[in-house]
């Protein structure tokens, strides 16, 4: 989300914040829309935060931006009727003004994020199912793969879609670039999420089974989706147990010195604190 004062960017917090700064003439919004057809948007109003749980029903804000600025222009009323939902070389129509629809997030600049009238509600009805991201994490030889692989046939029974991301089968295409060191690690977590979460968008029940050893990564995947939608489940099989079982002979290979910053091993492993 985007807090903006008069037309400068004053700061970014995560959707799902329990407590943004208290700023006068604070604005929050989304920083991209599920409509697709302008920004889905907070108020703040002078100095005073009202409460997420109660704002997230408010009208809807216009919001121009423009080489990461963010100009507040007014309110949409409550339908966002005085929206033109027509887009045309990245600029929308608010109020009868045009304004830009470029961004730059991260490295890339001068993107704009493009909706279609096929949302993920029209999705999850053509599919008879709530798409979401199912994260078992664990440590390797936990079983995370065996039930991640028996609960995807179980929901196959059931009529249910719904696709694995594997650790070590993301690695083998996508993330085949990355290594296993700790900030190779965390990115391979982050796109992992990343996949997960457009699967959820597609209204397929995402099950992600990786070790995702820190809190701090899998915290990052729960945030980009929305509340209820990421379900956290922790495979608690101690280590010796784990290394007893070793299907892939990896512990015998750390052990040995053949591997290098194993998880349970040379690295930790941080359990979740709250789960589902």
């Amino acid at each position: 989300m985007i807090a903006v004062c008069g037309g400068s960017t004053l700061g970014y917090w995560p959707q799902g914040v329990d407590s943004p700064p208290v700023l006068p003439n604070l604005w929050f919004r989304f920083s991209r829309s599920d409509q697709g057809i302008g920004w889905d948007g907070y108020v703040v109003s002078r100095a005073r935060y009202k409460g997420f749980g109660s704002v997230r029903s408010t009208a809807r804000l216009q919001m121009a931006c423009v080489n990461e600025k963010v100009d507040n222009v007014g309110d949409l009323g409550e339908d966002g009727s005085e929206l033109d939902e027509k887009s045309r070389n990245g600029h929308v129509t608010v109020a009868g003004r045009a304004v830009s629809q470029l961004a730059t997030v991260g490295n890339s600049t001068n993107i704009m994020w493009h909706g279609c009238s096929v949302d993920k509600a029209e999705r999850q009805k053509l599919l008879k199912q709530k798409g979401c991201v199912i994260w078992m994490t664990g440590l390797s030889g936990s079983g995370k793969s065996t039930v991640a692989c028996a609960l995807s046939q179980s929901l196959h029974r059931r009529g249910k879609l719904s696709y694995i991301l594997d650790g070590d089968n993301v690695r083998h295409g996508l993330n085949r670039d990355l290594s296993f060191k700790a900030e190779d690690r965390a990115e391979n977590i982050r796109r992992v999420g990343e996949v997960a979460k457009l699967f959820a968008d597609a209204g397929v029940i995402c099950i992600a089974s990786l070790i995702s050893p820190y809190r701090r990564d899998r915290d990052a995947c729960r945030a980009l989706l929305p509340e209820g939608s990421f379900i956290e489940v922790f495979m608690d099989v101690p280590l010796h147990v784990c290394e007893a079982r070793d299907p892939k002979g990896l512990y015998k290979l750390a052990r040995a010195g053949k591997i290098k910053g194993f998880t349970g091993i040379h690295d930790p492993y941080e359990p979740p604190l709250n789960c589902e």
